[in-house]
C-alpha cells in the first residue's frame, strides 16, 4: 500500500515534458499540409482572375493595359466605348446560348442511351463520345471548315454555332452519364412500386436527381463555347467576329481595359451561378 501510495505521488509530482516548439510546428504543418497546399493551389489558378479584375479599375496611359497607372471607375461606366467590342461580345453569348441549350438537349438525351440502354454499337459510340475531346482544336477546325467548303456553306453564324455544338456535346454525355452511372436505380424502383408510371418517375423521381449534372453539363458548356478560339477562328468567316477573336484582333494594336471590365463580369456571373446552385442543393439536401 506504501508502495502504491509513492508511486502515485512520484507520478504527479512530475514536471510535464516540455516538446520543442519546432517539433510542435512540424507536428501542426503535417496536420494541415493538404489545407496549405490546396489553399496555394486555388491562390495560384485565381491569380490571374485578380489580376483580370484589378486592371479593369486601371486608367491606362496608353494603348497598352499592361501596367497599373491609377484607379478609375470609366471602364465600367463606358463598356461600350471600345467599337466593336459590345457586338462581339453579343454575337458569342447568342452563339454561347443557342449551342449549350442544343448541346445539353443531345447530350442528355445520348448520355441516358449509353447508361440505361443496350443496343448493337454502344460500345463503339461510348468510345467515339471522347473522340472530339481528345481531338486537338487544329484538326476539328479544319476539317469542319474542309466539310462546310465542300458542302458550300456560307461561313458565319450558322457554321460557328453548329461546330460548338459537335464539340460540346461530348462534354455534356461525359458530365450527365457520370451523374447516371452514380445515381440508385433503387430509388425509380421504388416509384414504379408505389404505382408511377415511367414518365411520373422520370419527372418526379430521375430528372430532379439528374439535374444537377445537366446543370453542371450546361455551364460547361456555355464557358467553352463563349471562350472557344481555334474552331471559331476556323469557321467563322471573314465578316462574323466573336469576343475572342476580338480579343485577338484588340491584341494586335493594343488591349482596352474594358476587355478586362467584360472578363469581370463574366467570372463574376459564373461565381454568383454556382454559389446559388449550391446552396440550393443544400437546401433540397437539408429538407
Amino acid at each position: 500500500m506504501a508502495t502504491a501510495v509513492a508511486a502515485a505521488s512520484s507520478r504527479v509530482a512530475k514536471p510535464p515534458v516540455k516538446r520543442p516548439a519546432g517539433e510542435a510546428a512540424w507536428r501542426w504543418l503535417r496536420e494541415h499540409l493538404v489545407v496549405i497546399y490546396a489553399a496555394l493551389a486555388l491562390l495560384y489558378m485565381f491569380l490571374p482572375i485578380f489580376v483580370v479584375v484589378m486592371f479593369s479599375f486601371n486608367n491606362p496611359a496608353g494603348r497598352y493595359n499592361f501596367t497599373w497607372q491609377g484607379f478609375t471607375t470609366k471602364n465600367w461606366t463606358n463598356v461600350c466605348g471600345v467599337p466593336g467590342m459590345c457586338s462581339a461580345v453579343t454575337l458569342s453569348l447568342k452563339i454561347g446560348v443557342l449551342s449549350t441549350i442544343l448541346a445539353t438537349l443531345f447530350g442528355t438525351l445520348i448520355a441516358f442511351a449509353i447508361v440505361r440502354h443496350r443496343f448493337y454499337g454502344r460500345t463503339a459510340t461510348n468510345m467515339l463520345i471522347f473522340l472530339p475531346m481528345a481531338t486537338p482544336e487544329v484538326v476539328m477546325g479544319s476539317s469542319l471548315l474542309a466539310l462546310f467548303i465542300n458542302m458550300n456553306v456560307s461561313l458565319g453564324f450558322t457554321t460557328i454555332l453548329v461546330a460548338h455544338i459537335l464539340f460540346n456535346i461530348s462534354f455534356v454525355v461525359v458530365t450527365v452519364k457520370a451523374r447516371l452511372q452514380g445515381l440508385d436505380p433503387r430509388l425509380e424502383q421504388a416509384a414504379m412500386d408505389l404505382y408511377a408510371n415511367e414518365w411520373q418517375t422520370f419527372r418526379r423521381i430521375t430528372l430532379p436527381l439528374v439535374f444537377p449534372g445537366i446543370l453542371a453539363a450546361a455551364l460547361l458548356a456555355f464557358s467553352l463555347s463563349f471562350d472557344d478560339f481555334i474552331i471559331t477562328n476556323f469557321n467563322a468567316g471573314s465578316q462574323t467576329v466573336t469576343f475572342p477573336m476580338f480579343v485577338w484582333g484588340a491584341a494586335q494594336r493594343g488591349i482596352p481595359a474594358q476587355i478586362n471590365v467584360i472578363g469581370t463580369l463574366m467570372f463574376t456571373i459564373a461565381l454568383v451561378v454556382t454559389l446559388a446552385v449550391t446552396l440550393a442543393g443544400r437546401r433540397r439536401a437539408h429538407r
